[in-house]
C-alpha cells in the first residue's frame, strides 16, 4: 500500500492510498509511528481520499495516531474519506447510516 509523507510548518500529511485491511496495517503502523517520531508534528493531517477500501484496521490505525499525537499534544484531522469503502463482494454485509 503507498503512503506519501509530506512536512511543512510541523504539520505532517499522510496520504493513504489503496486498501487498508487487516493484510496490510502491521507495515503500515510501524511506518506511520517512526514518521510521526522523526518528526515530532503539532498536527498530523491523514489524507484518505486515495484510500478504495478500509476494515476496522484501518480505523485502528488512525485511532493509533491519534493516542501518538495526544502524548505530543497534538491535533488529528482525517480528510478524504467517503462512502466508497468496500469491495464490491462485501457491501452486502454493510450498511451506510446518513444523517
Amino acid at each position: 500500500m503507498p503512503v506519501a509523507y509530506a512536512t511543512h510548518n510541523r504539520i505532517l500529511t499522510i496520504s493513504l492510498s489503496g486498501d487498508i485491511d487487516h493484510h496490510s496495517v502491521k507495515g503500515l503502523l510501524h511506518s506511520l509511528e517512526k514518521e510521526v517520531d522523526a518528526v515530532l508534528p503539532r498536527q498530523v493531517v491523514v489524507d484518505c481520499s486515495g484510500v478504495t477500501f478500509m476494515d476496522s484496521s484501518g480505523i485502528a490505525i488512525l485511532l493509533r495516531l491519534r493516542q501518538q499525537m495526544d502524548e505530543l499534544s497534538g491535533t488529528i484531522q482525517v480528510t478524504g474519506l467517503s462512502e466508497v469503502t468496500t469491495k464490491e463482494n462485501a457491501s452486502q454485509n454493510y450498511t451506510i447510516l446518513e444523517g
